[in-house]
């Protein structure tokens, strides 16, 4: 005899509901998210400073030499 096993009924479908904010949209909080895009545009920001600053190094150079 073979044994046979138990199946759970599975709950039945329901629809997607609505839920109510914990939290309001306008509050300020810091998360994980917050650190990171910080560190994000921090990082963005020192590499677009460090390409103006080779940018104007090229200007001044080529405007520094006479062609004849």
């Amino acid at each position: 005899m073979v044994a046979k096993k138990k199946t759970k009924k599975q709950p039945p479908m329901k629809s997607f509901k609505l839920s109510r904010e914990t939290l309001p949209f306008l509050t300020f909080r810091i998360t994980r998210q917050t650190v990171y895009w910080t560190v994000l545009l921090f990082i963005i920001l020192t590499l677009e400073l460090w390409i103006l600053s080779m940018q104007l190094d090229v200007i001044h150079i080529t405007d520094s030499t006479t062609f004849l």
